[in-house]
């Protein structure tokens, strides 16, 4: 492993108990809500924040260890940092910022000037060297940002929510752009988003934080298909529902009851995803084995559809068009039916 690290802070209330490893070339995201610790725990591997306890090691060579009295000051450790705004010094040009790190550690001015020149030209910034960060838009000013962090081949690089700026065109294109470049980056590399889409498209593994601690990790498709707490679940679009296996039926623990179409026994979650959710103003007719009267708390537009929250025995999340819901005459507060098949509901161990 490129990055080890086991973390311990206090910070008032938060206590972060957090033990991360990645690898040469692995991209790991850090999901969680906001006060989780994440933040913390990328102050810790930048040197911003000495930890109370525990040890950050890098290719062998130890960053902080609390117990020896290590803590390797900021700008002696070979990473890059990509913040969520680009955090260009206004009165360098952008080939002057890309290559002040280099500077700083002591490269000459031509063997910069060559580094600089060349990864402007892998960002997509070919002749825009000599102008002033005020003078790029968002998306450039991350490219160069990225540019920056990267010029000097740091073993680890630090990414803290560096799309979040954009408009959602422009962070198309840095996606792509920060995912060729993630790929073939040959250290370690930490992310910190809420976006579960940059997680998904960038991370060849997740962990998610919550309250100081890692809650879930795996890959970004295990992670989503099978969330363990509700802030994952909601993260991803599911209704995540405890409860308990017998037979084919789940008695969620906060009562009601879910009918699967396989055989489960002791405690599980049932999963449903929002376009599996079925909405009626009437008690429907046929198949389904699950069918709630529910109550509308709130809807809101979701890309092409609405997201329905359902209250109820059985609380759902349900994905409707637009026209469906205006033909519903749908309202928080009124009463709708919802349905599910059996099939469509993943049930797993908790």
């Amino acid at each position: 492993m490129s990055l080890s690290a086991r973390v311990r802070v206090r910070r008032g209330m938060l206590h972060v108990e957090l033990d991360v490893e990645v690898a040469d070339g692995e991209v790991l995201a850090v999901l969680g809500p906001n006060g989780a610790g994440k933040s913390t725990l990328l102050r810790v591997l930048a040197g911003l924040l000495a930890p109370d306890a525990g040890r950050v090691e890098v290719d062998g060579v130890p960053w902080d260890d609390v117990a020896r009295g290590v803590h390797l000051a900021s700008h002696r450790r070979p990473l890059g940092m990509v913040f969520q705004d680009a955090l260009l010094f206004p009165h360098l040009s952008v080939a002057d910022n890309v290559a002040f790190g280099l500077r700083t550690r002591g490269t000459g001015r031509a063997a910069a000037r060559a580094a600089v020149d060349g990864w402007l030209t892998r960002v997509e910034l070919d002749g825009l060297g000599g102008r002033r960060p005020a003078e790029l838009s968002g998306g450039q000013a991350q490219r160069a940002a990225l540019a920056r962090a990267l010029v000097g081949d740091p073993a680890l690089l630090l990414l803290d929510e560096p799309l979040s700026a954009l408009d959602a065109r422009t962070r198309l294109t840095v996606r792509a752009v920060l995912r060729r470049h993630l790929a073939a980056f040959a250290g370690s590399t930490v992310l910190v988003t809420h976006d579960p889409v940059d997680a998904m498209a960038l991370a060849d593994r997740v962990v998610v934080v919550e309250e100081g601690r890692v809650v879930q990790a795996g890959t970004p498709v295990e992670v989503s298909r099978r969330p363990r707490t509700d802030y994952v679940a909601r993260l991803v679009g599911l209704s995540l529902l405890p409860g308990t296996g017998q037979g084919r039926t789940v008695r969620l623990d906060g009562g009601g009851e879910v009918a699967v179409a396989e055989e489960v026994t002791g405690p599980v979650f049932a999963a449903v995803r929002p376009e599996s959710v079925a909405l009626y103003l009437a008690r429907p007719e046929g198949s389904p084995r699950n069918v709630w009267l529910l109550r509308l708390a709130g809807a809101v537009p979701h890309g092409t559809t609405v997201r329905c929250e359902l209250e109820g025995a059985v609380p759902l999340v349900a994905d409707v068009t637009a026209t469906a819901f205006a033909e519903l005459g749908l309202a928080p507060g009124a009463e709708v039916w919802a349905a599910v098949k059996a099939s469509e509901v993943a049930v797993y161990a908790r």
